[in-house]
């Protein structure tokens, strides 16, 4: 008897739902890309476009922790997208490997910055007290470098981040009902604004990384941190695979 009421008493515990946790994994990745990725742009990065940093004093360790903060960036962005997969696969799974494939690309193009960077301080390590005129070739080189740098962001972040994280993402949430469709909406408008503005950019229609751009960012900047912090505190909505017919 004893056992029999222990055996109950098992069953009815309460089972933790899987895709809690996988919400809480997304939500705190999310949290994080925003956390690595503003930090190295707006606090550790700056120096290396403050004069010619190949050729100064320089403030290397500064930078480092740049690096060092997007290459967790990566770990992030991958992380995110493959925990998310485990949700999604029943009901969209090519666009769930899609929404991986974009993560990864725009990590591929993020650690192709950090190389930039990387090598920048390398240099200036290295070569710094050369001679008057080894060093005016050498601020062409880390000019160049830099320039690489700048243009990971602009093809990353500012154009791969909108085909990924806004159409992809957004639609997928939109359709399943995971997270309010008003909040995936963002993603929606967001993710088309930032391919458009990324390619004017690229074609120098307008100026890369200038107003224009940072503006038609801001939906998507809503969006993904509206997503990872709901996310963090309600979790998906537990009966929206079952409540959205399924899709061929």
């Amino acid at each position: 008897m004893a056992t029999t009421q222990q055996a109950l008493t098992v069953d009815h515990q309460p089972v933790a739902d899987p895709r809690r946790r996988s919400a809480t994994i997304v939500g705190w990745m999310f949290v994080l890309t925003y956390v690595t990725s503003i930090s190295a742009k707006v606090w550790f990065y700056p120096p290396l476009f403050d004069g010619n940093y190949v050729t100064g004093p320089g403030q290397d360790s500064r930078v480092l922790w740049g690096a060092f903060a997007e290459a967790i960036l990566i770990i992030a962005n991958i992380g995110s997208a493959t925990a998310l997969y485990t949700v999604v696969k029943s009901r969209y799974p090519n666009l769930g490997l899609s929404f991986i494939a974009a993560r990864i690309m725009e990590s591929v193009f993020i650690g192709v910055g950090i190389l930039a960077v990387l090598t920048v301080v390398t240099l200036r390590q290295d070569y710094a007290a050369a001679n008057e005129q080894a060093t005016a070739g050498l601020a062409t080189v880390g000019d160049a470098f830099l320039a690489m740098q700048h243009w990971t962001f602009n093809l990353g972040p500012q154009f791969v981040v909108g085909v990924g994280n806004g159409c992809i993402l957004g639609w997928m949430m939109f359709r399943t009902g995971l997270v309010p469709r008003r909040l995936a909406v963002l993603g929606l408008i967001g993710g088309p604004l930032i391919v458009a503005s990324g390619s004017a950019a690229l074609l120098h229609l307008i100026e890369p990384g200038g107003a224009v751009q940072s503006l038609s960012a801001a939906p998507e900047f809503f969006w993904e941190l509206g997503f990872g912090i709901y996310l963090i505190v309600k979790g998906f909505k537990s009966n929206a695979l079952t409540t959205t017919p399924p899709q061929s």
